[in-house]
């Protein structure tokens, strides 16, 4: 027999206000809770955005102050920076502004302090440093920096880190690699085969010299 059938509509209005007088006091709190729930996910979203703001804002004054040559201001700047990227992104422009200023060793150690926490962009610092690095006469890091590497140019670097050092048979190894990765269309690859062979080895497919 149905529910309707057996109270009338007294009684199940009797037992429904009965049902929330018990309850009263949970649906409170569970509408109190969803509320601040709301709220909070609110405020969270509000606070969040206002970092992105102001990271994007210290990142911007770190980089003014690399263009307009204040490289310690720069630095400072980027030694507040937080995240993963904007540091690498920050010190990068940086260490092109001290190359361009002939600033060489600034370039160098701004490379050598970055936080290799991109790892997208980590590949770019260390083949960067490794390039600064050969040209300083440090080879010898070079090649540590640039040990396990498999992207063409950085086995480029490395070939040139090891040539730099008298290591032709390493040399003319990394060269290879390099060449063997980019394919036969690459337009650099005519320059590898030349720093192959002068390094002792045979591209695989060598045309006229």
């Amino acid at each position: 027999m149905a529910i309707d059938d057996i109270y009338d509509e007294h009684e199940q209005g009797e037992r429904v206000r009965e049902w929330i007088r018990r309850n009263a006091v949970g649906l409170l709190g569970g509408i109190i809770l969803g509320l601040a729930l709301i709220f909070g996910w609110q405020m969270w979203q509000k606070h969040r955005e206002g970092q992105r703001v102001e990271a994007g804002n210290q990142f911007q004054a770190a980089l003014n102050a690399a263009a307009s040559g204040d490289f310690e201001q720069a630095r400072a700047r980027i030694a507040e920076l937080r995240g993963d990227t904007y540091p690498v992104l920050a010190a990068l422009d940086l260490a092109k502004a001290q190359l361009a200023a002939g600033d060489t060793q600034g370039a160098i150690d701004t490379l050598r302090s970055a936080p290799a926490s991109d790892p997208a962009l980590e590949p770019v610092r260390r083949h960067r440093l490794a390039l600064l690095l050969i040209e300083a006469g440090e080879a010898g890091e070079a090649v540590q920096l640039l040990a396990g590497s498999d992207e063409p140019a950085a086995l480029e670097a490395l070939g040139d880190a090891h040539h730099a050092l008298g290591q032709r048979e390493q040399a003319a190894h990394a060269y290879a690699s390099a060449l063997e990765r980019l394919g036969e269309e690459a337009p650099q690859g005519r320059l590898l085969e030349l720093k192959l062979i002068d390094a002792g080895g045979q591209p695989a497919q060598s045309g006229a010299i």
